[in-house]
């Protein structure tokens, strides 16, 4: 039994000293490092360089910054603090013991509290846990100032100090006193801001107006007239600092881009956010958008946002959600710049490139623009007219609408809308079915900053900007087309970049939502992508509101205060393919074309069609007549000629245009070139009669287009007649539902069939 109570006690006698380390280390380490874990902070946003763009208070109703980092605490503020509160604090391990017994002398000797003996570790312990002051609770502050310095640096406990120190009213911490007292960074103190930051926490009411201020002032300055006797300030300093007047009421925090600061008081609250912006872009973006929604809104267009993006590095440098906020409109908090709006045409350019890159395309190609009608869809031009036939890059210039729905039904609609996903637009969240071929024309909706940020990624991906090397337009020579023609957008100031070798150019498209909700104007250049909305946040359309008239000028003005850019270099020959296409047609040079040009063309171009619309013909000796191998004399040759339907619109704009002469007498025109074609319908569709107002029935209007418009058409639905027509060619019928099948015949016996139903 003795044997076995030795044991027991030899075994304590080791233990002990492990059970007093887990005990030190569980007092050390247990607790939260942080003193503050509870507390709240501002949703703090900084522009690139640190400035402050803008706050939001925190849940507690506080202006309290999030802390700062131990190097972030200025110096002149941690010499003056350090002066004021507690000069042997770099020498104390958290408490002093001679200020602790040299306060209990004082307060007996008064006979009330006259100093308190906290050291700054103390006050911070203090600070954390907010509770009443007694005895015991000073001794265990003491114990936790204690634990407090084995965990921080001194650095890091003024810091903690700093960032958390009261300072009058709602304000807490050094960094939200500088900017509301004194209306900058905490970095710029003066020494006599330092000074008067270091003694408010001792008095924080003391600071507005009526609140003892005489006293304030005659503390800070006792505390400077101490820092010059340290040497800390020379004469000429201290002088100057005891000149400055203590700041009057608190100062409004700055508000250079609130949208965005609301953004990040949604997403990342209570935490400070240093963005890409840059403060003096962002100003003045914002002052240009100001004063343009102020011209604007006098024609009913109230809202207006713009956003600025750095093409080298895809970062969004300005930041306009809407300008004005604080005007008290409606619309004025909608964060414009990050709302799905309807589209318009803004999407045109990445369809352009998408379809020269996949050897679709070609920029001189022929495109039809005539009347269509796709189950329904019958898309206009803005001007209402149609030109038969344009070239790929023109339409896009021009935003032709009709066009670009031919490009669309090409190359595929859930093509597309994968392409737009890679290049991310983040709003498309229905099937590619649901938007069908509107999409091209605004059946979307898209945001201000995915579309602006794919325009400068069009760009960037150009130049090889590594942030861009997954963009899924990523050949050299498509991208230099593309942006080629965008260039040759009418600019809303009527200027011709060509004549004018100062003006800047700029690879610019706009974009106009149906029933003119939505204006777009977006562009880049080498440097810089520029995107505008304008419009109303509540969806009203406005008379006028069209994306080159509204956000055309904006979109300029922006891009005129922005440093100028070169237009971007060519492409090498190695990026691409040398090709010779048709000068007429823009498809690659047939056997029958006349006239060539040599292009750089994307790899992928020598897939597309050879021109279809040179022909060879036999004519009569005098060219008047359309022949065949047995006329005396024929006389062989080629001819541009474009398909009937296209023909009828492109003859009134291009009256250098020949048609084919009509067939000989005697002669019956060839199978191999039809003058006749069907504009509405197409063969196949499925056509739905609607009711009139009055509830009858009024049919569909069948259009033909023929070459010779002094030929007459006769026309058959199924196996019935059903009159003729010369120069106009278009029937009203009002078939039963069912299928059916439409035969035209002309005068030279040529006949033309096809087959629909109706619904």
């Amino acid at each position: 039994m003795s044997r076995f109570r030795e044991y027991l006690n030899a075994g304590r006698g080791k233990a002990l000293p492990l059970i007093l380390l887990s005990a030190y280390l569980c007092f050390l380490y247990a607790f939260p490092r942080d003193p503050f874990t509870d507390a709240s902070y501002s949703t703090v946003v900084l522009d690139r360089s640190g400035e402050l763009l803008g706050a939001r208070i925190a849940d507690d109703a506080q202006w309290r910054f999030p802390p700062s980092s131990p190097s972030s605490v200025p110096d002149r503020y941690a010499k003056a603090l350090i002066q004021f509160e507690d000069r042997h604090f770099r020498l104390h391990n958290g408490v002093n013991v001679l200020s602790v017994l040299r306060a209990a002398m004082q307060n007996l000797t008064e006979g009330r509290v006259v100093s308190g003996g906290s050291t700054i570790t103390m006050q911070v312990v203090r600070m954390s846990r907010g509770k009443e002051r007694n005895m015991g609770q000073k001794a265990l502050e003491a114990l936790l100032a204690w634990r407090l310095e084995r965990l921080y640096s001194k650095d890091g406990i003024l810091a903690l100090y700093a960032s958390h120190a009261p300072f009058g009213g709602n304000v807490v911490g050094i960094d939200a006193a500088a900017w509301r007292y004194f209306s900058h960074g905490s970095d710029e103190l003066s020494w006599g801001e330092a000074a008067l930051l270091a003694v408010l926490p001792n008095s924080p009411s003391a600071i507005h107006p009526g609140r003892n201020r005489d006293a304030l002032l005659k503390k800070r300055n006792r505390l400077l007239d101490r820092l010059f006797e340290k040497g800390f300030m020379d004469a000429s300093d201290h002088s100057l600092a005891i000149c400055e007047p203590l700041p009057e009421e608190p100062q409004p925090l700055p508000h250079y881009a609130p949208h965005l600061t609301d953004h990040y008081y949604k997403t990342m609250r209570g935490r400070m956010v240093t963005t890409d912006i840059d403060l003096g872009l962002q100003a003045s973006v914002s002052n240009i958008c100001d004063r343009w929604n102020a011209w604007l809104s006098s024609g009913g267009v109230a809202d207006l946002s713009a956003v600025v993006i750095d093409v080298h590095s895809g970062k969004t440098v300005a930041y306009v959600g809407n300008s004005r906020p604080s005007d008290g409109r409606p619309g004025a908090q909608v964060d414009i710049a990050r709302s799905p709006r309807s589209t318009g045409s803004i999407l045109k350019p990445f369809l352009y490139c998408a379809m020269l890159q996949e050897g679709e395309l070609t920029p001189g190609m022929l495109l039809a623009d005539i009347p269509v009608n796709i189950n329904g869809f019958s898309p206009q031009n803005f001007d209402l007219q149609f030109e038969g036939s344009v070239p790929s890059s023109r339409a896009l210039a021009r935003s032709l609408n009709v066009p670009a729905v031919f490009m669309l039904r090409r190359y595929g609609v859930p093509r597309f809308h994968a392409l737009l996903k890679d290049c991310g637009m983040s709003t498309l969240t229905r099937s590619p079915s649901f938007y069908g071929l509107s999409l091209i024309l605004g059946g979307a909706e898209g945001t201000l900053l995915d579309i602006t940020r794919m325009y400068a990624s069009l760009a960037a991906a150009y130049q090889g900007e590594g942030y861009a090397s997954r963009f899924p337009l990523h050949d050299p020579v498509a991208l230099y087309l593309t942006l080629d023609a965008l260039k040759d957008v009418n600019r809303p100031d009527e200027m011709d970049w060509r004549l004018i070798s100062s003006l800047r150019k700029v690879a610019w498209k706009t974009g106009t939502s149906y029933g003119f909700r939505d204006a777009w104007a977006v562009g880049v250049t080498a440097d810089y992508a520029v995107g505008v909305w304008a419009g109303n946040a509540q969806g009203q359309g406005t008379a006028g509101l069209v994306g080159a008239r509204t956000a055309g000028p904006v979109l300029f003005d922006i891009f005129n205060s922005l440093p100028s850019s070169e237009w971007f270099s060519t492409p090498d020959e190695s990026d691409g393919v040398i090709a010779e296409v048709c000068a007429e047609s823009g498809h690659l040079m047939g056997p029958y074309c006349e006239r060539a040009d040599t292009l750089l063309l994307p790899l992928k171009a020598l897939q597309t069609e050879v021109c279809p619309y040179h022909k060879p013909v036999l004519l009569s000796p005098d060219g008047v007549w359309r022949v065949d191998s047995s006329y005396p004399g024929a006389v062989s040759g080629t001819m541009f000629l474009l398909p009937p339907s296209m023909e009828w619109f492109y003859r009134n704009r291009h009256p250098e245009y020949r048609p084919l002469p009509p067939a000989a007498p005697g002669i019956r025109g060839s199978d191999s070139y039809l003058p006749m074609e069907f504009i509405y319908p197409e063969s196949g569709a499925s056509i739905s009669i609607p009711r009139q107002l009055d509830g009858s029935v009024k049919g569909v209007v069948f259009n033909l287009a023929h070459s010779d418009p002094d030929t007459e058409v006769f026309w058959h639905l199924d196996d019935s007649y059903a009159g003729s027509t010369r120069y106009i060619h278009q029937l009203t019928l009002n078939p039963p539902k069912g299928r059916h099948t439409l035969t035209v015949v002309d005068s030279d016996g040529l006949s033309l069939s096809i087959a629909f139903t109706i619904e």
